[in-house]
């Protein structure tokens, strides 16, 4: 049996921009934050990103997706294996399809083998259920924010924004007395953000990333393109809504007729017009914008935003 009262999780997660594995301890009851604990971070090595890129699209049983879980597992067990006294371990895996029009996600790795690996019990699977009862894939994170609304003290609305491979908002009202609470949250995500930058660093230049917005801060922004993708049928859909890394591929790849840094300049513009787009929908004004990811670094996206 569980011993009563908050434990000391240690949560994991590999997003879909593919920079590497994060890991932070947390103190909690489930409901408030008692107290934060060591965080770390193990990069994805290049040829472990090509595996994994090989398999994005792919559902279970299809052919890269076995090599890909294997990557992730290796990552995640080697980063755990640092850290000590966590209860509980939160496992996501890395989502390589998501689907959930259909009501399908998948994220490669397995939490039995990382629990006989480092003999902690895992929490893992997390989208699977919510996805097949109607769900948008993602139920933890805005809780999460709550509670860290209600860390800081918060008494107005305000947002959390992530900036990984897509964009999400969380709005949050702390007023609440619950996250459950209706009226208490509204979170969605908001387009692209890092993973197009990074591809087409990748496959134009043969870097990871813009860093810090360096090369878009020298393109010109093609506003025509702006436009016409904010005129997608996505951006008129009430929340809760998501998407997959590749979702906008076939839009996107226009950008391929820029220069690049005309193309790293209209593909962050794209990626800070969607959040601005995705304000439209907060139920009240917000007090305050809290911005993390990786896209928090890029000087251009955030001067854009």
């Amino acid at each position: 049996m569980r011993k009563q009262g908050p434990i000391w999780i240690l949560g994991t997660m590999s997003g879909t921009s593919l920079d590497g594995v994060d890991a932070a301890m947390l103190r909690t009851d489930g409901h408030v934050i008692h107290e934060f604990g060591p965080h770390a971070y193990r990069p994805y090595t290049p040829a472990e990103q090509a595996t994994i890129r090989a398999a994005f699209g792919q559902w279970p049983g299809d052919p890269a997706v076995q090599s890909a879980a294997e990557v992730v597992e290796t990552a995640h067990a080697e980063l755990l294996s640092r850290f000590d006294g966590a209860e509980m371990i939160g496992f996501h895996g890395q989502t390589l399809a998501h689907d959930p029009g259909h009501r399908r996600t998948h994220q490669a790795g397995n939490g039995a083998l990382l629990a006989e690996l480092l003999k902690t019990p895992v929490v893992w699977d997390f989208r699977s259920s919510d996805v097949e009862m109607g769900g948008q894939g993602a139920p933890l994170a805005p809780f999460y924010h709550f509670a860290c609304a209600k860390w800081i003290g918060a008494t107005e609305p305000l947002a959390i924004l992530n900036l990984g491979g897509v964009g999400n908002l969380t709005w949050i009202d702390p007023s609440q007395r619950a996250p459950e609470t209706a009226g208490a949250l509204l979170a969605f995500d908001t387009g692209p953000a890092n993973a197009p930058i990074n591809d087409m660093m990748r496959i134009r230049l043969g870097q990871t990333c813009d860093e810090g917005g360096a090369l878009a801060a020298q393109g010109r922004v093609d506003e025509g393109m702006v436009k016409a993708f904010l005129a997608l049928p996505y951006f008129h859909r009430v929340p809760p809504k998501s998407l997959d890394r590749n979702d906008f591929q076939t839009f996107l790849k226009k950008t391929h007729k820029l220069g690049n840094a005309d193309a790293a300049a209209t593909l962050t513009a794209i990626a800070a017009a969607s959040v601005a787009r995705g304000t439209e929908h907060f139920p009240r004004q917000i007090s305050r914008l809290l911005v993390t990811g990786g896209g928090r670094h890029n000087a251009t996206m955030m001067a854009e935003l």
